[in-house]
């Protein structure tokens, strides 16, 4: 069995690491400042993270460029992966972002708006460099549907299908990000991570309502993912990447210690 991943992910708005509640609460001044990007990836790089993801929330619904500066600088300190979204719409903007440091770029809005976007970054750079970040929301007891523009756009799409289909285009990841546990610290959304890791052929990433290690175990086992994604517990002290890595070994899940 393949190791599992351990990713921080970094939420930045205005230049800063952040932090709400189920998305789409920038504009309520909802958003909790955690501190500077590039200090927070030095951390987690010598935590022993296996990746870090940044996602610029806001800059699909407000049209900002993305953080070309951002990850230039985490880029010459950290040896991880990294992954960055937000704000990604054409090939120059992954040409961009691959030329700053990263290694990953993951696109959302733009994917859903025009996904010939997949294919095409899949043929110009590798399908290992594009990953599809998936809002979902349940919005009935059995069917969970993509939401757009950091989680307040509804597409009306299925969202295993939409995994699917993003997968048949070329993306080499997809990262699941369940809006209802998003930030809540009371778990993952078992159900729907589980469908997905099971309906289509790469890694797929379980982010949105990590509290514990217990959770974390929990989403690989049960939830059968490739890779934990988790904010909060780290941001604010409640774990090390270290801790959990101890954690999920005693379980027996295999890591990277």
């Amino acid at each position: 069995m393949l190791a599992k991943r351990v990713i921080p992910c970094l939420d930045v708005h205005a230049g800063q690491v952040t932090r709400g509640v189920q998305f789409g609460k920038a504009e309520a001044g909802e958003l909790k400042n955690v501190g500077d990007p590039v200090e927070l990836a030095v951390r987690y790089n010598d935590q022993g993270a296996d990746e870090m993801v940044f996602f610029d929330i806001t800059a699909s619904a407000h049209g900002r460029a993305t953080m070309v500066d951002v990850i230039e600088r985490v880029a010459t300190r950290c040896f991880m992966p990294l992954t960055v979204g937000g704000g990604i719409r054409a090939l120059s903007d992954m040409q961009a972002m691959l030329q700053a440091g990263a290694d990953k770029v993951s696109i959302n809005s733009s994917a859903l708006a025009r996904p010939e976007l997949i294919r095409e970054g899949a043929e110009k750079f590798g399908s290992q460099c594009i990953v599809v970040s998936i809002d979902a929301k349940r919005v009935a007891p059995d069917r969970w549907e993509v939401f757009s523009h950091g989680g307040r756009q509804s597409t009306g799409r299925e969202v295993i299908a939409w995994a699917k289909e993003s997968v048949g285009l070329g993306a080499g990841e997809i990262v699941l990000n369940s809006i209802d546990a998003d930030g809540t610290r009371k778990g993952f959304d078992l159900t729907i991570t589980r469908r997905a890791s099971e309906a289509v052929g790469v890694p797929v990433v379980a982010s949105g309502g990590a509290g514990n290690c217990e959770h974390m175990a929990e989403v690989l086992l049960e939830g059968k993912a490739d890779a934990v994604l988790a904010a909060s517990i780290f941001h604010f002290g409640d774990l090390t990447v270290g801790d959990v890595k101890r954690f999920l070994a005693q379980k027996q899940i295999p890591v990277r210690l």
